[in-house]
């Protein structure tokens, strides 16, 4: 990504300073990716967070993410740079509607997709991520599951992964993923470039999934493009995954199926407040303890079922 500016490096010696870790989801763009010590996605994410030995933790991505940090560190400081950060998402599943859920179906797994705030994970059985929602699928092997709050992760459960889900909320969706299926460009970009790989998040509408190569998580998408022959690639998410993939793979070709698919929140994240963040000790995620070993359990479930 280039080298480093002035702010950039100031950044990086508070961060070392400071015994921080910055953490950067794959949304973030470029300028923040390039100060993180780890980029990538929700479940990789969340496994590095086990492992660091820092004292403190600069989540640069939206609240849920670093509430996640929180709950799996309780002994370290998490930091967010901008408090109103968060996903859109996460916010259409509240932990009452999953409780009226559980009443309405009774001893039903709950299963709950990473992108929620900590209250409903306290509700949960086990969190999954868009990378493993099949493997903790399989390894509960029931039918069905309550599944919230992404309806198009629902339809991947079934599709794909080949299990019953009943969604919670009925409408919950990501809106950048959901552009993906208005807008005939996406398929479009086939016919002008038929060798490409299109790859596909679950995120996005079944109409789009049924027409992928590959789909999955962005570190997925990630694996995939290292590992394929083919140089040409579309790819069907938020577009500073392509500013990631065109880093890393400069002699292939990446296309962002739609290069307005953009995670505003994600983009509330800048490098002065990154700064601000570090030299101030601002702003502090924190978890209540009740909510948060809850949560734990329900995220821990998941990365003992996927190690």
């Amino acid at each position: 990504m280039g080298s480093l500016t002035p702010l950039q490096k100031d950044i990086q010696r508070l961060a070392k300073a400071n015994h921080t870790i910055i953490f950067s989801h794959n949304y973030q763009p470029p300028e923040i990716q390039a100060i993180a010590d780890y980029v990538g996605d929700s479940f990789g994410l969340c496994q590095k967070a086990q492992q660091i030995e820092a004292d403190t933790i600069l989540f640069c991505g939206v609240r849920f993410m670093a509430e996640t940090a929180a709950i799996l560190n309780p002994d370290k400081l998490v930091l967010i740079p901008d408090p109103s950060a968060r996903c859109p998402m996460a916010a259409q599943l509240p932990a009452n509607l999953i409780q009226e859920a559980k009443k309405q179906h009774p001893g039903v797994p709950v299963v709950l997709y990473v992108n929620t705030t900590a209250e409903a994970k306290a509700e949960a059985d086990v969190i999954c991520t868009s990378s493993n929602l099949c493997i903790i699928l399989k390894a509960l092997d029931t039918n069905p599951v309550l599944f919230g709050p992404d309806g198009n992760m629902a339809e991947y459960a079934h599709h794909v992964c080949g299990y019953e889900v009943i969604p919670i909320p009925d409408y919950g969706f990501c809106h950048v993923h959901v552009t993906f299926s208005f807008d005939p460009q996406v398929l479009q970009w086939k016919e002008t470039h038929p060798n490409a790989k299109l790859l596909v998040h679950p995120e996005c509408a079944w109409n789009i999934q049924e027409q992928a190569d590959f789909i999955g998580s962005t570190g997925q998408m990630l694996q995939y493009a290292r590992a394929s022959p083919n140089d040409t690639f579309i790819i069907c998410t938020e577009v500073d995954l392509v500013t990631r993939m065109r880093s890393e793979m400069p002699e292939k070709t990446f296309i962002p199926a739609l290069d307005y698919a953009i995670c505003k929140a994600m983009k509330k994240i800048t490098l002065e407040k990154v700064k601000a963040s570090l030299l101030n000790n601002q702003y502090q995620v924190t978890v209540p303890k009740p909510i948060a070993d809850k949560a734990r359990m329900a995220i821990q479930r998941m990365l003992d079922l996927t190690s």
